[in-house]
């Protein structure tokens, strides 16, 4: 993770970052220069992690999804999100790539991280996804997608799937990409 103690970006992790991100040098040193102010040991906690996305959503409770969306990026399970790790966050989530956020979709709803979904994963964070939506927001939800059970069941009928099945990466993406109607299941855009 760089030379901390310089304060510094290492120049294999800038390589590596503007290689496989879009954004430039210059872009990937300011985000490391706020980076370093925000995190001086150089890591965000998973606690510090939810009260910066607790911003984005004021009027609901995103920890929950938070935490997923947490764990789906520390890729070395030690409990926080070095700078590249955080980046390539960033980069996933805000990517114009629909693979590249399927992917990242993928790995949030693989709970257990073996490789497949299962329904009781898709409930797992399709409920957390609901409890950023406001209430007055729930209320206005077609009938069908109205619970995260209901949403989930939906999913399931989607892909052809019985209660014990799994659904595979590949499986996952080509099958959200062909139906927009399950994009939407399986995210919350709030309303502006």
């Amino acid at each position: 993770m760089g030379n901390s103690k310089s304060g510094a970006l290492s120049k294999e992790i800038l390589e590596d970052l503007k290689l496989n991100t879009k954004y430039s040098e210059d872009e990937l040193c300011k985000w490391y220069e706020s980076f370093q102010k925000q995190c001086p040991d150089g890591r965000i906690s998973r606690a510090e992690f939810e009260k910066i996305y607790a911003n984005f959503f004021p009027n609901s409770d995103p920890k929950v999804y938070a935490r997923h969306v947490f764990r789906s990026f520390d890729t070395n399970d030690d409990g926080t999100l070095d700078f590249r790790e955080y980046i390539i966050a960033l980069h996933l989530t805000s990517s114009g790539k629909t693979n590249l956020k399927l992917e990242w979709a993928f790995s949030l709803f693989d709970v257990d991280r073996n490789g497949e979904i299962s329904k009781s994963e898709v409930l797992e964070i399709i409920t957390a996804i609901f409890k950023m939506i406001p209430p007055e927001e729930q209320k206005t939800l077609a009938e069908d997608e109205n619970t995260p059970q209901k949403r989930a069941d939906k999913l399931w009928q989607y892909f052809k799937k019985g209660e014990n099945d799994k659904i595979a990466e590949g499986e996952f993406i080509s099958g959200v990409m062909k139906n927009d109607a399950i994009m939407k299941l399986i995210q919350y855009e709030p309303k502006k």
